[in-house]
């Protein structure tokens, strides 16, 4: 029964923490303190990294007072109101801000029955004893002020209701004193056996004197899980038979001191997560920042502000993306708005619509446009297909040759937008080579960025991108 009922406290005394101290450190170079927190950065979890402090060291004083027992220490028909003395000193680890394990060493007499052993025997049948003890445990510590605090109660607090329970070994030397006035060591149980196990568990009140002493008064329960801890001789003796139980089992009442030891301005034990957010959201509270949406406005009413609008004078009525840019499902150069055709690409001449092939083509200012070129590239778009099918056909049915021209945008140096324009010309021609054409129908001729369709485009900042897309080009002009 005794090992069932250490295993059972042993359980109870280490619960799983699956959150230790946040690896958060204040930017500022200072680490908040109890009642607030400043905007932390996220650090490494490391020594130098933690907040709070969580290592203390406890002791204090107190009397223990035997209750169940053949012979007891409160007045219940086995014996008499009589005080002992104990003594303990701990080794506190915080884990989080609601649980923490102490490493815990007591010493203590305990005296029971119906005299003090350090006076005479009042008659013949009086019985007194006292027992010697010395335990070491480890306990396992709840914060409940922490763990059940209201989320409405925003004042800072200087008291906290704590709970222990653990296991530990217990050492004892039981003494016994008759009518004859001889006191006899009855019992003695050596530490760090099988029998010698123990289990404790109570409850503490503390409070914070401030950041480095907290006093706390504690009452604890002890489970011996011996029927001879009380000095009554051997579980058969006359007076072990008085009663049924097999343990003796008793109360300790104490008072103590908690040094808190660290640098840091609080312990982690002191630390609401819920004062930080009141911290917070009162900083918050007394920014009257007031947020401006669309600060330059909205110039062409397309819904998309001027602070990042990327096409500042879309037509009235054009829809557009969410840079603010007038949509082109066909990437032909003609916007939805203005183009018929808004799935088919075709020349901006035609309203974004495909040309058929009728007939031989009028060789005067005949210009086959709409074949336009991602930014720094040359190479000929998908989009660009339908439109060089046609430019096949129209100077296959023409009795004259063409230019084939190329024009860049203003970005970029005139040295190098003139090689980039003759590239775009080059392949083109090339392309129109490979599927039909007779090359000498075409002559191609770069002009860089001295040839641009939207002259207003310099610099290009000053335009909007589809008409900068629109200066990077290729048309066909009839010689």
């Amino acid at each position: 029964m005794k090992l069932s009922l250490a295993i059972v406290a042993f359980a109870l005394a280490i619960p799983m923490a699956s959150y230790a101290q946040d690896s958060t450190a204040d930017s500022g170079g200072k680490y908040p303190n109890t009642f607030s927190s400043g905007s932390a950065n996220v650090s490494p979890f490391t020594n130098q990294s933690k907040r709070f402090n969580d290592w203390s060291i406890s002791a204090g004083v107190g009397v223990p007072l035997l209750q169940s027992a053949d012979l007891t220490s409160i007045k219940n028909g086995n014996g008499k109101n009589l005080f002992g003395y104990s003594a303990y000193v701990s080794i506190d680890k915080a884990i989080t801000h609601a649980f923490g394990i102490n490493l815990q060493y007591d010493r203590g007499e305990t005296r029971q029955g119906w005299f003090n052993t350090k006076d005479s025997a009042p008659d013949a049948s009086a019985v007194g004893a006292r027992t010697q003890y010395d335990a070491i445990s480890i306990l396992g510590d709840i914060n409940f002020s922490n763990l059940l605090r209201r989320v409405d109660n925003h004042s800072p607090y200087r008291w906290a209701l704590h709970g222990y329970a653990g296991v530990g070994t217990i050492a004892y030397r039981a003494y016994q004193k008759d009518g004859t006035n001889r006191q006899t060591l009855m019992t003695e149980v050596k530490p760090f056996q099988l029998g010698s196990m123990f289990f404790q568990a109570g409850t503490g009140l503390k409070f914070k004197v401030n950041r480095r002493i907290d006093i706390e008064g504690r009452l604890m329960y002890v489970v011996t899980g011996d029927d001879e801890f009380d000095g009554g001789g051997d579980a058969y003796s006359a007076i072990n038979k008085r009663s049924e139980q097999v343990s003796d089992n008793f109360f300790n009442a104490t008072l103590g001191l908690s040094l808190k030891l660290g640098k840091h301005e609080s312990h982690l034990m002191w630390h609401d997560p819920l004062q930080e957010i009141y911290y917070k959201l009162d900083v918050l509270a007394n920014k009257n920042q007031d947020i401006e949406v669309c600060k330059k406005g909205d110039a062409d009413n397309d819904g998309v502000c001027d602070d990042w609008d990327r096409q500042l004078d879309t037509p009235a009525g054009a829809r557009v993306d969410g840079a603010g840019v007038a949509l082109d499902t066909d990437l032909d150069g003609v916007i939805d708005l203005y183009d018929k055709c808004v799935t088919v690409p075709g020349p901006v001449e035609n309203n974004g619509c495909p040309v058929a092939t009728t007939g031989p083509v009028v060789e005067t200012e005949t210009k086959l446009e709409g074949i336009e070129f991602d930014l720094n590239s040359d190479r000929i778009l998908p989009s660009n297909t339908p439109i060089l099918n046609n430019a096949v056909n129209y100077i296959n049915s023409s009795n004259g040759s063409y230019n084939v021209i190329g024009a860049t945008d203003t970005r970029g140096t005139d040295a190098y937008n003139q090689k980039l324009s003759e590239r775009r010309a080059n392949n083109v021609k090339n392309y129109l080579i490979k599927n039909g054409v007779q090359t000498g129908k075409l002559q191609a001729i770069g002009k860089g960025e001295k040839d641009l369709k939207y002259p207003e485009c310099e610099p290009a900042t000053k335009c909007p991108e589809w008409k900068n897309r629109a200066n990077r080009r290729v048309y066909f002009e009839a010689k």
